[in-house]
């Protein structure tokens, strides 16, 4: 008996032997065969480490070739992808880096759907570095990497029209907004550098490397270079832009301190030429730092942006809607003309306000008697204007003011382009829901009212009119290039159409134009430059404070080179508050141009006009 239970027992034990060999074998057989592959990798990665290296963006330059935005050497840290990381290695890095563990956590969630490195700051300094280096080997999951740092020498230099770039979001990745990119990348945020982005963002190469147990490198394997972006030339010319930025700085500030405009903060300022389209300069007030994005702005640095009431961040040039006043003039006239409303030498009389509508004249009950054209545009005269509207007729004066261009974006290559508004009885419909009346003409006539427009729509008018009656789509880039500096390709962009306007009724706006800068006008002080120039006061209603201030002009007038249009919030009169600026810029023009002579930089420097 005792010897079959020893048998029995004897057999249990030996199925349950075989039992245990079956799942082990089996499990052998799994981890091998059917989960081979899947362990092969998870081995490789705890001794291989692939790394991305981030590609050069692309250099923008000027006109002439000067460098305007540019990239520096710098270092990075990133985590390699992990399931989980140990709390004392995120509080390590966070005592470190000088960033809440609760930051660095968000930043793992975030990228927690993709299998790049997890970036946690760039731009390092040499101190951060060494730190971090003498602390790696409590933190093998650590990485310090070489990566290009966009660069802004210039800082504000030209920033709404350089733009920034900035780290792309999880948003930005998941709705599409980027084709092929890949967590912690930097893209354009605005300006050019997000319009043009697909050419200077490059392609990413990367490197394999095993690392012992520590995380410390053993050896390097074969590596994908990157491939640096493409390179932008663009039309502005680098000095015209620092000589207007710091006048328009100088002149805002002199029109606050002198008590003129002690609003007078913010301005929007636009140089093109009217041979092709191409923008010369363009400044908008107040600017910011592109350089505080590209690290990950402070938050003391953006609320200094957020909360400044003049909006730092926007692109007056092309955003900023504003009623164009008497610049509107040269429309209503063409119009008059075009329609044989008004002959150039008929004389119409100004008794200070217009009698169809007696509540409605000149600025202070300025009376100026018979007038004809030439004399009324150089004097900016409402009540000829007023007459002139009457005769035409607020459809005719829409008509012409989209054939001028307003109304409409002018495909400038930069994003976030207004289409400004032009006054029109459905308009008026549309916002009040009451009837047009006559008064509301008078107001369209002189550019006020419901008209809108912006600073790059007054000049391409501008243009049109110094041309000799060709619309040109305005631009900023010239051309795109190859790293080795051939040609890539030249942006496409509408050719040149003649509007229809006669070339008799551009001449006649242009002889009263030239007639605003002459003895008599209203910016008489411009006979001062060594070439003629021809210009347009204008001082447009302001709802929120005092009027704005405007001024647009071209020159030289027997063969015009450049247009230049400048608005000042809250600047008063055009000829006190925008004038100056735009004579700046002649006076710049010209010296480059050899013109005139530039003045002894040695010398005391004298303001232009104040």
């Amino acid at each position: 008996m005792e010897d079959r239970n020893r048998i029995t027992r004897l057999h249990t034990l030996l199925v349950v032997c075989l039992v245990l060999f079956a799942v082990l074998l089996g499990r052998m057989v799994y981890l091998q065969l059917w989960r081979g592959d899947y362990y092969a990798k998870q081995s490789d990665g705890n001794r291989l480490r692939q790394s991305r290296i981030l590609a050069p963006r692309g250099i923008i330059y000027d006109s002439e070739g000067k460098e305007l935005v540019n990239n520096l050497p710098g270092y990075a840290v990133v985590l390699q992808k992990q399931s989980s990381y140990k709390p004392e290695t995120l509080q390590r890095l966070s005592n470190l880096l000088q960033m809440p563990v609760e930051e660095i956590n968000a930043k793992i969630k975030a990228s927690e759907n993709f299998y790049e490195p997890i970036m946690l700051k760039n731009n390092l300094d040499q101190q951060m570095v060494t730190k971090i280096e003498e602390q790696r080997r409590y933190m093998p999951e650590v990485m310090l990497s070489v990566q290009p740092i966009r660069n802004y020498p210039y800082h504000e230099l030209a920033v709404h029209a350089l733009g920034y770039v900035g780290e792309v979001s999880s948003y930005e990745i998941e709705q599409g907004l980027f084709k092929n990119i890949s967590q912690g990348s930097l893209v354009g945020k605005g300006g050019l550098e997000k319009s043009y982005d697909k050419y200077l963002r490059g392609e990413d190469g990367a490197f394999m490397e095993e690392v012992d147990v520590a995380g410390n490198v053993v050896k390097h394997y074969d590596s994908v270079q990157p491939v640096p972006g493409k390179n932008l030339k663009l039309t502005i010319d680098y000095e015209l832009q620092k000589e207007l930025e710091t006048f328009t700085d100088k002149h805002l500030a002199f029109l606050r301190s002198s008590g003129i405009a002690p609003g007078a903060r913010a301005a929007a300022v636009v140089a093109i030429d009217p041979r092709n389209g191409a923008v010369r300069a363009m400044v908008s007030r107040p600017g910011y730092d592109p350089n505080w994005f590209v690290h990950g702005i402070s938050s003391k640095n953006w609320n200094s942006i957020n909360n400044d009431p003049n909006y730092p961040m926007n692109n007056k040039v092309i955003t900023g809607e504003y009623p164009p006043g008497s610049t509107f003039k040269i429309v209503t006239g063409s119009a008059a003309f075009e329609l044989k409303k008004v002959g150039l030498n008929e004389p119409i009389f100004d008794g200070g306000f217009h009698p169809m509508v007696p509540t409605m004249g000149n600025a202070g009950g300025e009376v100026l008697g018979w007038l004809t054209f030439i004399k009324a545009l150089a004097m900016s005269d409402n009540v000829y204007f007023y007459e002139l509207g009457y005769r035409v007729g607020i459809d005719n004066i829409e008509k012409y003011a989209h054939i001028f261009g307003f109304g409409e974006r002018t495909g400038i290559d930069l994003e976030g382009e207004s289409k400004g508004l032009v006054a029109s009885k459905k308009v008026k419909r549309e916002i009040w829901d009451e009837d047009w009346r006559l008064g509301d003409t008078f107001n369209a006539a002189i550019g006020q009212g419901f008209n809108l427009t912006t600073p790059i729509q007054l000049s391409v008018m501008l243009s049109i009119v110094a041309n000799g009656g060709t619309k040109y789509q305005p631009y900023l880039v010239d051309s795109i290039i190859n790293s080795d500096g051939s040609l890539f390709e030249k942006p496409k962009r509408a050719e040149g159409k003649h509007i229809d306007v006669s070339q008799q009724t551009i001449d006649y706006i242009r002889m009263g134009m030239s007639a605003t800068t002459q003895e008599g006008g209203t910016a008489s002080y411009f006979a001062g430059l060594p070439k003629p120039i021809a210009g347009k006061t204008g001082t447009a209603e302001n709802s929120h404070g005092r009027d704005h201030g405007l001024f647009v002009a071209y020159g030289p007038v027997d063969d015009p080179e450049l247009v230049v249009v400048c608005i000042v919030e809250q600047g008063g009169f055009g000829s006190v508050a925008a004038g100056p600026i735009v004579y700046k810029a002649f006076e710049e023009f010209f010296q480059e141009k050899g013109y005139m002579p530039r003045p002894d930089k040695a010398a005391p420097k004298k303001d232009t006009i104040q």
